[in-house]
């Protein structure tokens, strides 16, 4: 298992880089109000700001910054992912260990 070193700065500034696993797909460009939609229901439970975004076909980038006091980046992405995630259509090819562990391919 990987072992990730994460950056926990209360009220700090973070840069992040989110990958499509299928890198020829441009389901973000193509689902971008489902991404914007996602983003907005987290900020309203979760605030952050937004300095800056950049969505492209098969990946996107963001510099956030977090409330002061607040280090929980991780968390927010994750509710982004699964609210984006259940947004789409089921129709993704999936390996067998993706479908057995009951993962999306996305």
């Amino acid at each position: 298992m990987t072992n990730y070193r994460r950056n926990r700065v209360p009220g700090g500034t973070c840069f992040f880089t989110v990958n499509l696993v299928d890198r020829a797909s441009c389901l973000l460009v193509e689902h971008v109000e489902l991404l914007r939609e996602a983003v907005r229901a987290v900020k309203v439970r979760y605030p952050f700001q937004i300095d800056a975004w950049v969505v492209l076909p098969d990946h996107l980038h963001a510099v956030w910054t977090l409330p002061e006091g607040d280090s929980d980046y991780s968390g927010r992405w994750r509710l982004i992912k699964i609210a984006f995630v259940k947004g789409l259509p089921d129709a993704e090819w999936r390996s067998s260990v993706r479908q057995a562990k009951g993962e999306r391919g996305i």
